[in-house]
């Protein structure tokens, strides 16, 4: 999968959105909720699939896409691969495929489940509307990794805050700490990362890649642990000399865990 370079554009007040799904009450519910939801959005067009979006993107020139994954003839990343070069944002529509849905939380990229929830959809247009085109290149340029197109075994996540977006290696995160409604990566190299998600958000998006939830405040990379200190309840020391507490309820799953591992 090759997706084009990108052009740089400022985003403009009013978005000129274009549609692109293959379901007709698809795109008419869309059609219906940017109208009741979304003050910010000018509808330009509409289209059914891969050749007839292409066609829709070069005659309307639209700002935003709102773009289904699968089609009758091909699919999202294939319309992107053709539609260079490629000046718009998008939010991918999909119904639920977790393969797909890990790819783009991975890339933090905006997705919306069929059905879709008025709230999020407003809220991801309104995400648009201040997205860089530079930050987008970064993060299907993640997403072309996760999809597997190009051989890439070191698995990376977005990471976007206020100021900056940052393409990290998983293997690189020691742990994750909540501060309520904010998450701070403590990274290695002793940098740090505080994002405006909580920690069950990437608790969801980490498990399968050796992350374990040790305590209510701690997400912790199982492969950067040093060892366990059993006293006190239970203290994880990691790779950069922190010590992480183990919650009681906890405990008894970890070191299940950690029995499991040792008879591999």
């Amino acid at each position: 999968m090759n997706f084009p370079k990108f052009t740089v554009s400022k985003p403009p007040d009013l978005l000129r959105t274009l549609i692109i799904d293959d379901e007709t009450h698809m795109r008419q519910t869309l059609e219906t909720l940017l109208h009741k939801h979304c003050p910010n959005v000018k509808l330009v067009g509409m289209a059914d699939g891969v050749a007839s979006g292409l066609a829709s993107i070069r005659r309307h020139h639209p700002d935003l896409v709102l773009l289904d994954i699968r089609m009758a003839d091909g699919t999202g990343f294939d319309l992107l691969r053709k539609a260079e070069p490629i000046d718009f944002r998008i939010i991918f529509i999909t119904a639920y495929d977790q393969y797909a849905i890990d790819a783009f939380r991975f890339s933090a990229l905006d997705y919306l489940l069929k059905p879709v929830i008025p709230q999020y959809l407003a809220e991801a247009v309104q995400r648009a509307a201040e997205q860089k085109m530079k930050d987008l290149e970064l993060q299907l340029q993640n997403l072309k990794n996760h999809m597997g197109t190009e051989g890439d075994s070191m698995r990376k996540i977005v990471l976007r805050t206020m100021e900056s977006i940052h393409v990290i290696p998983v293997e690189d995160i020691l742990y994750c700490a909540s501060d309520s409604n904010y998450t701070t990566f403590i990274l290695a190299g002793s940098k740090r990362i505080v994002v405006s998600k909580t920690l069950k958000e990437y608790e969801d998006m980490l498990r399968g890649s050796g992350f374990f939830r040790v305590h209510k405040s701690y997400l912790v990379n199982l492969s950067n642990m040093i060892r366990l200190d059993k006293g006190e309840g239970g203290t994880l020391v990691m790779g950069n000399d922190d010590r992480i507490p183990v919650g009681a309820s906890r405990k008894e799953q970890l070191m299940e865990l950690f029995d499991k591992l040792g008879d591999r």
